[in-house]
């Protein structure tokens, strides 16, 4: 899978070995930064990862901030995303396969270097579901954005 992934500062050091992970995993990774441990500000990685997946040139993407939240918040200001902060497995999978998530935002300094794997490898590893309820649902917020 073409995957986009971007941090700010607070991210950055999580951010680093978690491509390693993607690649060893045979995942295709784009990087829209930060590429050095400087202040950035997350709304710009958001603007550039979001781009990425709007534009089909990645499948889903992975923000890496302190929290998760402020990632979340930016990303789900684009039309077409929904992000969600992913901090424990059965979310990381289900996010996919009910509400069609395809950012995944995650906090660095919530989640350490293992556990992120496992939610990457879950979220990444789990499709949209057929159940026309969980069809519906998505359908809707659709509509919400288009408002």
């Amino acid at each position: 899978m073409r995957v986009v992934i971007g941090s700010d500062h607070a991210g950055f050091p999580l951010k680093q070995p978690l491509i390693a992970h993607l690649s060893g995993c045979g995942h295709d990774v784009v990087d829209v930064g930060s590429f050095d441990p400087g202040p950035v500000d997350f709304p710009d990685i958001a603007g550039a990862l979001t781009g990425k997946i709007l534009s089909g040139e990645a499948e889903r993407g992975i923000m890496v901030c302190g929290t998760g939240v402020g990632a979340a918040i930016a990303a789900n200001k684009v039309r077409g995303i929904r992000a969600a902060v992913l901090h424990d497995w059965h979310c990381a999978h289900q996010a996919v396969e009910h509400d069609d998530v395809n950012v995944m935002c995650l906090g660095a300094q919530i989640v350490g270097l293992w556990l992120a794997r496992d939610l990457i490898d879950a979220y990444l590893s789990a499709r949209f579901s057929d159940d026309p309820d969980f069809r519906r649902r998505v359908a809707k917020l659709s509509a919400m954005e288009a408002s």
